[in-house]
């Protein structure tokens, strides 16, 4: 707990994320993992409004489907029942909105016309509720715990507009996809188009990648004015939040060193070349006639298998086949995905391609198997 001190790798990680932001995001607060960067940002976010006298701004919004952590508050925007049900009375209750899948598109529908009909929903809630509403908190580019639900770009600039439109804050929750998981470090920079102003959001949540999973560290990133808004003798203005290991010495160099390995290996041009391979390696699996829906964001890639191939008990039967043949997948629902370490070389992505069709092939068998002697099953009088 910093408890108003601080250390030298606590300032340097926050000057050099701030860097990465051109500035945009020029502090940062520490937490000890992701669900509790989602706290601090969900309580900041009311805060800053109450501290602003607008007190009644205290209302969330949320992605249908969308994951945020189990903590009561991740866990109140989050959109998951089997997480929800039990703690649903304990839970605040946040507004949905339509999740920007591209998976969502109609007829001749691209990802960008999926990404404007969910933000005309998401207008339609600003203009009716912005005085009550503090925030909305989005997975930027993809929604992992929905199916590895990826978005077209094209979402995160108008969401960007509609929050500074209706004065709403946007919370980029960057745990699973951020640190280079979808190609650029901050996935929210994707957002910024060619020789333009670059777009950022109000709070950036970082964990998981950011000390490459050594050791439990989380990092809420904020706007100049967020903090300004807390600045004042009166105690009752600042931000009275902390937990015993927050900016650990240790966990902030590991960061850092993190950062550095960034930096000597050019870790996002490798990924990117890697990435190339893994995709044409996976070729023959893509456009296999039992797979839809194959796509791929930086390094993350992910295919739904056919409901009449899928059938019951689809993701627990890959997954122990996947492990006979040396992977870890765990698969969501029929949505099976892949999130390669970065040490992934040419050699890895075609023993990982191969390895992935076969236990797509021997899954399928086993389910097809199990149905035909189901189907032929005799009862006895």
């Amino acid at each position: 707990m910093l408890a108003g001190c601080t250390h030298a790798p606590a300032v340097e990680l926050a000057e050099r994320l701030n860097a990465l932001t051109g500035g945009a995001l020029g502090h940062a607060f520490y937490g000890s993992d992701g669900a509790s960067a989602v706290e601090i940002a969900l309580k900041m976010s009311y805060h800053y409004w109450r501290n602003k006298g607008v007190a009644g701004k205290k209302e969330f919004v949320c992605l249908r489907g969308g994951y945020h952590g189990e903590t009561l508050g991740a866990l109140s925007v989050t959109d998951v029942a089997l997480f929800r049900h039990v703690y649903d009375p304990l839970l605040l209750h946040p507004h949905l909105v339509m999740s920007p899948d591209s998976r969502a598109a109609r007829d001749t529908e691209t990802s960008e016309d999926v990404a404007s009909r969910a933000l005309r929903e998401v207008h339609a809630l600003f203009e009716a509720r912005h005085l009550d509403i503090a925030a909305i908190i989005i997975e930027p580019l993809v929604q992992c715990a929905a199916g590895m639900a990826m978005h077209d770009a094209a979402y995160l600039r108008g969401l960007r507009a509609l929050c500074d439109r209706f004065d709403v804050h946007l919370i980029a929750d960057e745990i699973a996809v951020g640190c280079g998981r979808t190609g650029t470090f901050f996935a929210f920079e994707q957002a910024t188009l060619p020789d333009a102003p670059a777009i950022w959001p109000d709070f950036l949540c970082l964990s998981k990648g950011i000390t490459g999973g050594y050791l439990p560290l989380s990092i809420v990133l904020s706007r100049n004015a967020i903090f300004d808004a807390f600045l004042d003798d009166d105690i009752s203005r600042g931000f009275l939040h902390s937990h015993s290991y927050t900016g650990n010495a240790l966990a902030c160099r590991a960061a850092l060193a993190v950062l550095d390995r960034f930096e000597e290996t050019n870790v996002l041009r490798k990924n990117q070349l890697v990435g190339l391979t893994l995709t044409k390696a996976l070729a023959e699996l893509a456009a296999d006639h039992r797979i839809e829906s194959f796509r791929q964001r930086g390094m993350i890639w992910a295919f739904d298998v056919r409901d009449e191939f899928a059938g019951p008990r689809f993701a627990e039967r890959f997954h122990m086949q996947g492990r006979q043949h040396g992977l870890l997948i765990r698969p969501i629902g029929r949505t099976v995905y892949l999130l390669p370490p970065y040490v992934l070389n040419s050699e890895l992505a075609h023993w990982l391609a191969e390895r992935t069709l076969e236990t797509v092939n021997d899954t399928l068998s086993q389910l097809d198997d199990h149905r035909h002697a189901a189907g032929s099953a005799v009862t006895l009088p």
